[in-house]
């Protein structure tokens, strides 16, 4: 998962919706803050985009991948050209795109730089290796410029995402394996949390991380609409998944808010499909809400204090 940071802007400094508050991470990925990165005197800004996969197919799960999910896989159809296209949550040595030997081309979401709009990123990227036969890594040394988004390179068509135990996807197109491949192999699986996508609704991913369980789940609405549904919910006592379940908070990413519960052990993902439904169906009414009362406000309030921005 993308490194964390808590949004700390003051009401002094808060920043105009789309843009980033100097004490704010960059947007570029470098870990540093806004005003001590791009934002410095002479730093080339980038040009941030508030909600960058918007319009995609699968936009949410799209964010799951690149946040959330440990191992992950979907085939994307190109509006031009018959080339076969994998999207993949993470590439060997986290590389943005590799060309394999036969010609495929693996495209990672998870990659250290960032340039202000991760899918322009992605579209140069893959623009850079479907202009090659040569078999090698693909990636940026610099702010690509205008041009498409991997929105505007793909078809519309929702993904056919699959979750993986592990990154065995990585040689599964190599018929022989020596042994060092297999070593780094399981070294990279021994981070992987067992995580398992739901069926019942879009974009909710189970995961266990040894201690807890989780259910994450990226929600396509507008944020301040989402916070007053969900405020109904909980001051209605109705924001639980399944008996024993807690609402903790939200990660924001990518314009989005991914709602996240804590779950007894020993839940699994089989036993949440028909409680998310549920959830979803009184997300909706919820959503149909009017003015929020006296003890919604405050749930609101204590909501927005659980927020942490990843992206």
């Amino acid at each position: 998962m993308a490194k964390k940071s808590r949004n700390r802007s003051t009401s002094a400094s808060t920043p105009a919706a789309g843009e980033v508050g100097p004490r704010q991470p960059c947007p570029c990925g470098s870990g540093k803050r806004y005003k001590a990165c791009h934002g410095a005197a002479g730093g080339a800004a980038p040009t941030f985009v508030a909600r960058p996969f918007e319009g995609m197919p699968s936009e949410c799960d799209v964010i799951a991948l690149r946040e959330l999910v440990p191992a992950a896989t979907a085939p994307l159809t190109l509006k031009d050209g018959d080339r076969r296209v994998r999207l993949a949550t993470l590439l060997p040595g986290a590389a943005p795109a590799m060309v394999r030997d036969s010609g495929d081309v693996w495209l990672g979401l998870q990659v250290q730089h960032a340039y202000g709009n991760p899918a322009r990123d992605l579209g140069a990227v893959l623009e850079l290796a479907m202009a090659t036969e040569e078999p090698g890594i693909i990636g940026l040394l610099s702010a690509p410029g205008e041009g498409p988004t991997l929105q505007d390179l793909i078809t519309d068509t929702s993904l056919d995402i699959t979750v993986h135990d592990g990154f065995e996807y990585w040689i599964d197109d190599i018929p022989e394996r020596d042994a060092g491949m297999e070593a780094a192999l399981e070294q990279a699986n021994g981070g992987v949390m067992p995580t398992t996508r739901l069926t019942s609704v879009e974009a909710a991913y189970w995961t266990n991380v040894g201690t807890k369980e989780h259910l994450r789940w990226v929600m396509p609405h507008p944020e301040d609409a989402l916070l007053d549904a969900l405020a109904r919910l909980h001051a209605a006592g109705r924001d639980s998944v399944v008996e024993g379940s807690r609402f903790v908070g939200m990660f924001r990413a990518h314009g989005l808010l991914a709602p996240v519960w804590d779950l007894p052990l020993g839940t699994g993902a089989e036993v949440l499909e028909e409680p998310a439904a549920r959830f979803a169906a009184d997300l909706e009414e919820a959503l149909a809400g009017e003015e929020l009362t006296a003890a919604e406000r405050s749930a609101r309030a204590g909501l927005a204090n659980r927020q942490v921005t990843i992206r």
